[in-house]
């Protein structure tokens, strides 16, 4: 065998080694809790360690945010977990990829996109509800709401915190929801009352309950099964869940239109709906979209699913930039720095 044709099987074998070893890298936007990330992405590669996933994470507002802003020359490949109500707007866009997963047919269908085929697939959800420290109230001389009007009364004024809906997938289900339980007019004077009484905006949704848990705020308006977790932990806060109802919302995953890693695309949706997956959602949330996997969490309200509003993801993704653009003209000033 000649020098050349040896130097040149050599170069092909390098390159089919190499393409065997990292078939595809695909840049992923999430907004998924940033310490489930590295789980997530190693549970995936036991199955596909062919395929390597390039994190791009924030808050569900930025991230929702930055993908509107590269409509026109999309950097993502898939978004692994951002707000379905987020995923409604791009797919209004024309910027998701039609795929319908394979097993899509498995999971509850409340967490699937109504199209046929699907632009995207549910994966859990989180629900609202109030983180109230019960040692801080006591010292304050609060006593603890039962409905979120409520929250109105002199009492509480300086004593809650709640997530800015412009940064916050919490944070918009909760504006959205106000909305729909109270009708617009009602809805936005009832957060006008309401921000008499917020001490300040975060712009994480977690974060109000773990500001509530920590003790240095008495109220902390988050989600449910981040009152249950930081309970569980030892922090002195009940889960309140108004009786009006709560908002929800889900994270969902999706392919974005026009990537160039396709196949490699469809492989980590298609893993991402599995029970696998599923299983481990739900050690980070108590409602997962495949039937029969989530297991009862300790301390997670019993009434809470009961208390789940009818939620209209129709109205609160096409009404998103309107909703946000008012919110920011009214209550913006007592936003966290970012």
């Amino acid at each position: 065998m000649s020098l050349i044709r040896k130097l040149v099987l050599g170069a092909a074998t390098t390159m089919l080694l190499t393409s065997t070893v990292l078939a595809a890298e695909l840049t992923v936007y999430t907004a998924v809790e940033a310490e489930d990330l590295k789980r997530y992405a190693a549970e995936f590669n036991k199955d596909y360690p062919d395929i390597k996933i390039n994190w791009v994470r924030d808050s569900t507002g930025i991230v929702t945010a930055k993908l509107l802003a590269e409509k026109d020359n999309p950097q993502a490949d898939v978004v692994w977990g951002l707000a379905a109500t987020s995923l409604l707007l791009m797919k209004s866009e024309g910027m998701l990829e039609p795929y319908a997963p394979k097993g899509v047919e498995k999971l509850d269908k409340k967490f699937v996109d109504k199209s046929s085929p699907p632009t995207w697939t549910g994966m859990d959800a989180w629900v609202a509800s109030v983180c109230y420290n019960t040692v801080e109230a006591k010292k304050a001389g609060l006593t603890p709401p039962k409905t979120w009007k409520d929250l109105l009364q002199p009492q509480y004024k300086g004593q809650l915190i709640m997530p800015n809906p412009n940064s916050s997938g919490t944070g918009f289900l909760d504006v959205s929801s106000w909305l729909q339980i109270f009708g617009e007019k009602g809805g936005w004077e009832y957060m006008d009352g309401l921000h008499e009484n917020i001490a300040r905006y975060t712009h994480s949704g977690s974060k109000p309950c773990k500001l509530a848990a920590a003790g240095e705020i008495p109220i902390g308006i988050s989600f449910a099964f981040r009152g249950a977790k930081s309970k569980a932990a030892g922090a002195p806060i009940d889960i309140i869940v108004p009786e009006e109802g709560v908002g929800w919302d889900m994270e969902a995953t999706a392919i974005i239109a026009g990537t160039d890693e396709l196949e490699a695309a469809q492989k980590l949706v298609d893993w991402t709906i599995t029970k696998k997956a599923n299983e481990m959602y739900n050690t980070g949330y108590a409602v997962v979209a495949y039937p029969g996997v989530a297991k009862p969490v300790k301390f997670f309200p019993a009434n809470l699913t009961e208390k789940m509003i009818d939620n209209d993801f129709e109205f609160a993704a096409n009404n998103r930039a309107a909703i946000l653009k008012e919110w920011q003209k009214r209550y913006d000033s007592k936003s966290d720095p970012k």
